[in-house]
C-alpha cells in the first residue's frame, strides 16, 4: 500500500495525469505493456489503485495517452519549423533529430509508441493512425519540396519519408545514452548518409 509524503505536494488533474503518464511510459519500457499491471502503476506513482482510476479509467487509455502525447510531440516540433520557414535540408536533418534526441528524454514513449499501437482501443488507434499518416504526409511534402527546388534529387517523396523514418525509428532499439555518439551527433550521421550515400566520391 503507497505511503503519502505529508511534504508532496498536491498536484493539480492535470499535474497527477502527466505523473501518471510519465510513469506508465518508463514502466512499459522497463517491464513491457503485458507486465506492468495497474498494480504495479499504482505503486510506481505512489498512490493507491482506487485512486489511479480516478484519473484513467483503464490501462488502455493510458497507453492511448502515451501515444497522444508522443505523436504530437513530433507534430508540435515539425510545426514550428515550418513556421520558421527553415530550408529543406536543415528540416530533414530535425526531423531526423526529433526522434533521437526523444530516446533520451522520452524513452519509454519512444519504445511504447513503437512497440505497442496494436494493444490500443480501436477508436483511439484510428485517431493516432490519423496523426501517424498526418506527419508522414508531412516529412513527403517536405522531401518533394526539397526535390522541387533543387534542395534533393527527384525521389519517390512517400518513399524518402519511409526510408528516413527507417533509419531512426528503431535506434532505440540499440542506442545507449552512455555511448560515444550524443543523438544529435547520429542523426547528422544518418542525415548525411542519407542526402548522400555511402558511395565513395573518387
Amino acid at each position: 500500500m503507497p505511503t503519502k509524503d505529508p511534504h508532496r505536494r498536491r498536484l493539480t488533474l492535470t499535474e497527477r495525469r502527466q505523473e501518471i503518464v510519465t510513469t506508465a511510459a518508463e514502466l512499459f519500457d522497463r517491464s513491457g505493456y503485458a507486465n506492468a499491471t495497474v498494480d504495479d502503476l499504482a505503486q510506481a506513482v505512489g498512490i493507491a489503485k482506487p485512486t489511479l482510476y480516478h484519473y484513467f479509467g483503464s490501462k488502455e487509455e493510458i497507453l492511448a495517452s502515451i501515444h497522444e502525447e508522443f505523436i504530437d510531440l513530433l507534430l508540435g516540433r515539425h510545426r514550428r519549423r515550418q513556421q520558421a520557414q527553415l530550408p529543406p535540408e536543415q528540416q530533414l536533418l530535425e526531423v531526423m533529430t526529433d526522434v533521437l534526441e526523444l530516446m533520451e528524454t522520452h524513452r519509454g514513449h519512444v519504445r511504447v509508441f513503437f512497440e505497442h499501437h496494436r494493444e490500443l482501443p480501436a477508436a483511439e488507434r484510428d485517431s493516432i493512425r490519423h496523426k501517424r499518416d498526418e506527419y508522414e504526409a508531412q516529412v513527403a511534402e517536405l522531401i518533394e519540396r526539397g526535390s522541387a527546388d533543387g534542395s534533393f534529387r527527384a525521389v519517390d517523396p512517400r518513399l524518402g519519408a519511409l526510408a528516413v523514418f527507417g533509419m531512426c525509428n528503431w535506434a532505440y532499439q540499440w542506442y545507449r545514452s552512455d555511448g560515444s555518439l550524443e543523438p544529435r551527433q547520429i542523426a547528422y550521421q544518418f542525415w548525411d548518409m542519407f542526402l548522400r550515400g555511402i558511395k565513395s566520391s573518387t
